[in-house]
């Protein structure tokens, strides 16, 4: 007996872990790189290597949701979609990706 193949919600759940990882990296709340890598908070770069990790994975994870086809653009704003897609973590994403949000509440 084999394993279940894997759906598409798995895919779409990650990605939303992902997205999630990154908004706490960027709030620079607690994530699962500060349990990795606990000695690095006392150094300057440590929030920098945890906002690029949490970019990292979830480009990793749209990437795979679009080579599979499955829709991840509607977990994120229009701008949000717009970052992902240039693919580059610039002062703009880190300044902005919340915009939308706090403009709505």
């Amino acid at each position: 007996m084999g394993k279940e193949p894997v759906t598409e919600q798995f895919f779409i759940d990650k990605l939303t872990e992902a997205k999630d990882h990154f908004e706490r990296a960027l709030d620079c709340k607690h994530t699962d790189f500060d349990d990795l890598y606990p000695y690095m908070i006392e150094h300057p770069q440590f929030f920098w290597y945890k906002r690029y990790v949490a970019w990292s994975e979830l480009l990793t994870i749209k990437g795979l949701c679009e080579e599979l086809s499955f829709p991840w653009r509607e977990k994120f704003t229009t701008n949000q979609v717009d970052y992902l897609e240039q693919r580059v973590m610039s002062a703009k994403v880190l300044d902005f990706w919340f915009e939308k949000n706090e403009a709505l509440i």
